[in-house]
C-alpha cells in the first residue's frame, strides 16, 4: 500500500532529491545543487518556497542558490514570483513546466533542421561533406516527426 504524504519523512524526501540530483548531473550535465533544487521543488509542500527555505531544506549555502535558481528559471523549469507587498521571491514548478521545456527544445531541434538542410545543399553531392549533416537530420526527424503507422 503506498504511503501517504504524511508518512514520508524528510530523510526519505532528501534521498529522492539526491536521486534527482544524480540523474540531472549524469544525464543533463547539471551541477548536483541544481538537481537538488529541482528535486526539492518537485516534492516540497508548500510548492512555492523562498531560496532560503530551499537552501535550509537541502542543506545548501544560500550563496550557491542564486546562479542555480537563475539557471532553472531561464530554462523555464521553475518560476519566480513575489507576493503582493512582499520583497521575498518564491520559486515553484508549474504543473506543465516540463511539457513547455520539452516543446521548446523540440522546436529548437526542428529549427536546426532548416539550418542542416542548407548545409546539405552547400555540400551538394559530396557524401563526405554531408554525411554528418544527414545523420543530424535523421536524429532530429526521430524527435520532431510523428512516427509512421504500421499497416
Amino acid at each position: 500500500m503506498p504511503s501517504s504524504p504524511q508518512d514520508i519523512s524528510h530523510e526519505q524526501m532528501l534521498q529522492w532529491v539526491e536521486r534527482v540530483a544524480t540523474f540531472c548531473n549524469e544525464a543533463w550535465g547539471l551541477a548536483p545543487i541544481t538537481g537538488r533544487i529541482l528535486g526539492w521543488l518537485l516534492i516540497c509542500d508548500p510548492p512555492a518556497q523562498s531560496a532560503g527555505d530551499i537552501a535550509d531544506a537541502i542543506g545548501a549555502s544560500r550563496a550557491s542558490m542564486t546562479s542555480n535558481m537563475r539557471l532553472l528559471t531561464s530554462v523555464g523549469l521553475i518560476r519566480r514570483q513575489t507576493r503582493p507587498g512582499g520583497r521575498t521571491a518564491y520559486y515553484h514548478i508549474e504543473d506543465d513546466a516540463f511539457e513547455k521545456v520539452v516543446r521548446r527544445r523540440l522546436a529548437a531541434f526542428a529549427a536546426f533542421g532548416d539550418v542542416a538542410e542548407e548545409g546539405v545543399k552547400l555540400g551538394g553531392d559530396d557524401e563526405t561533406r554531408t554525411r554528418r549533416i544527414r545523420s543530424a537530420q535523421r536524429s532530429i526527424a526521430l524527435l520532431t516527426e510523428p512516427p509512421e503507422r504500421s499497416r
